[in-house]
């Protein structure tokens, strides 16, 4: 395959930053688009040329590293499937390919394809952890869980935190990534003790780095490489009222 790849390059975050277009000669239909990205950085680097800086990890679609949008699409044009696992046999030969970051304020550029993700980091030590004591595991039995919550709290945990959600949306809301953090400890009796604060303080901490609001649109869903659904955007408005329901009853005593 014979490729045109219009890549975006950024020295730094202060940098303006431009699209570099490059010709890849021979990319084989069988390479998935990060072993793609490595025969183009041998090039470069063959001719002496700064290398695409892209973040990876697992390569298993499991760590949400490999966030970049492909043809003005989150992850490429395959459902369900992030950047690792996009095989070029979703590209035909002579192919242009736009790569790009993701384009949110609250995910600034730090190199080429890189973005800093630490907003969801801080998002999740605001409210996305549990109180347990330490020792043996308790028998398993003692805490029963219905399966439907079970499946739901895992698919809700499924959720990589790769920031497609907020690349997807029109106003670069972070309400997908937020509502199923808070679904997978709210399915659960051990997301209780916490769960009075936990959407409270973790949608006040979005709205501080910046994040837009959500109108629904969908987009999220949409593109979200594990399937996420919007239903856990109103369990979220849920724990969300009754947080602040919990808070100001806390402040009046």
């Amino acid at each position: 395959m014979k490729l045109t790849l219009k890549v975006w390059r950024q020295h730094s975050p202060k940098d303006k930053g431009r699209f570099e277009e490059y010709i890849l000669q021979n990319a084989s239909s069988d390479m998935t688009f990060l072993e793609m990205l490595d025969a183009l950085n041998e090039q470069l680097i063959s001719q002496d040329k700064d290398p695409v800086a892209f973040e990876h990890d697992c390569r298993e679609g499991i760590c949400g590293c490999c966030a970049m949008m492909i043809n003005g699409r989150p992850h490429g044009p395959n459902a369900e499937t992030t950047t690792c696992q996009l095989n070029m046999k979703a590209f035909k030969d002579n192919d242009t390919i736009v790569i790009e970051p993701w384009r949110a304020r609250s995910f600034p550029v730090i190199k080429d394809l890189v973005v800093d993700r630490q907003a969801f980091e801080k998002i999740m030590e605001a409210g996305g952890f549990v109180h347990m004591d330490t020792g043996s595991a308790p028998e398993a039995n003692t805490l029963a869980v219905p399966k439907g919550k079970a499946d739901e709290a895992i698919e809700a945990a499924s959720c990589i935190g790769c920031g497609a959600c907020v690349a997807a949306c029109k106003n670069a809301s972070a309400m997908l990534f937020v509502a199923a953090k808070v679904s997978q400890y709210a399915l659960l009796p051990q997301g209780k003790p916490e769960g009075g604060k936990r959407a409270w303080n973790m949608v006040a901490k979005m709205d501080e780095l910046g994040f837009g609001s959500c109108t629904n649109t969908g987009a999220c869903e949409v593109e979200c490489p594990k399937g996420i659904s919007l239903a856990h955007i109103a369990r979220l408005n849920r724990e969300f009222i009754k947080g602040g329901f919990i808070t100001l009853v806390a402040e009046e005593e």
